[in-house]
């Protein structure tokens, strides 16, 4: 960590999507970290989960044509690349032998 101390310039420490920092914002700021934000509602880190098991990334390796047909398929009906290749991976495991 740097011992270079911020310096305010004309009263502020510059501005943050337009709120100015000042002295006063900054112990606004601390207060509220240290009494636990208030009020505040967090979510769990990283993407919300699309099942209740545990999922997995998996990396699958597709020729160029391959994968211009799964996102062919994937536009015609509104589907994500991932949602596409979930929904191909479940006919294909759960049709008959």
């Amino acid at each position: 960590m740097s011992d270079r101390v911020a310096k305010p310039v004309n009263g502020s420490f510059g501005s943050i999507n337009g709120v100015e920092i000042t002295e006063e914002v900054l112990a606004r700021l601390v207060k509220n970290a240290e009494s636990g934000f208030p009020g505040a509602t967090f979510r769990e880190p990283g993407r919300p989960s699309r099942t209740d098991e545990p999922t997995r990334a998996v990396t699958v390796r597709l020729s160029e044509s391959e994968l211009a047909a799964v996102m062919a398929r994937a536009d015609r009906e509104h589907l994500t690349r991932s949602e596409a290749i979930r929904e191909a991976l479940e006919l294909w495991a759960h049709a008959s032998a």
